[in-house]
This record gives C-alpha cells, sequence and structure tokens, in this order.
C-alpha cells in the first residue's frame, strides 16, 4: 500500500449507472495530485468500482487543478498501475475551464492500456464511452 493521505470526501463523489455501465466521479473545488490519487484509492478499497463498468466520466465541471508537471506525469503512471481497474475502459474528463483542458491533453498522450479523452459536454463523454460517435 502506498503512502496514507487523509482523504476528503467533500471533494469527490462517486455514482454508477447501472444503465450504462458509467461510473461517474465527481470533483468540487481545488484538486491534487492526492486527491486524484486517494479518491480512486478509496473506490478501490471501499469497492465503488463495479466489475461491469464499460467506463468512467470524471466531472470536474465544478471544481479546478492545482497540479505540478510532475503531478501530471502521476497521473498516467496512476492509471497504468491500476490496469485490473481501468484497463481496456474509456475515462473521459469532462471540464470546462480552459486552463485545466490542458491536463487530460497531456495524460491522453500517456495512455497505454486505458483510453482517456477530454471532453465539454456530458453528453459527448457518454456517447463516447458507449461507442456512438465515430472513431471511438
Amino acid at each position: 500500500m502506498g503512502k496514507m493521505c487523509p482523504i476528503n470526501t467533500a471533494k469527490f463523489r462517486f455514482e454508477f449507472d447501472s444503465s450504462t455501465g458509467i461510473l461517474y466521479k465527481y470533483y468540487y473545488g481545488p484538486i491534487t495530485i492526492d486527491d486524484l490519487t486517494g479518491s480512486w484509492d478509496y473506490a478501490i478499497e471501499n469497492k465503488l468500482i463495479p466489475a461491469t463498468v464499460k467506463g468512467f466520466i470524471l466531472d470536474y465541471r465544478e471544481a479546478y487543478f492545482r497540479l505540478s508537471s510532475t503531478d501530471r506525469e502521476e497521473i498516467p503512471r496512476y492509471y497504468k498501475r491500476w490496469l485490473n481497474v481501468f484497463g481496456s475502459r474509456k475515462i473521459a474528463i469532462l471540464t470546462l475551464n480552459p486552463k485545466d483542458i490542458v491536463v487530460p491533453i497531456l495524460v491522453r498522450r500517456q495512455d497505454s492500456g486505458y483510453h482517456s479523452q477530454p471532453f465539454s459536454t456530458l453528453e459527448a463523454a457518454i456517447c463516447w464511452i458507449l461507442g456512438e460517435i465515430p472513431g471511438s
């Protein structure tokens, strides 16, 4: 097990839509690398990610990133360490803030074993995960 960080569950919330197989993860306020990895650790340890999950929508519309360049590099490394959870699945990153869109773009460049894509609308993110967009 990695380093233990206090987890602030007020900064994130998980919701599973069994009809689509999409797990939604909502973020609130300033988000650090410890918030990102700690919230996934929390979900994994508490079995919040069903085996039937088809993909993830990470909703940052009510949040903003506080990440260094080293922190941004840690995100794809984290996903790669947990390919049993994220492998062959789609991770849609939903953000409206133009300065925050750079984070999912940089993460996507290092995708390996999973697929990530930034989006500005929920509808487009859902369609991409469900394979309803050409080229998905």
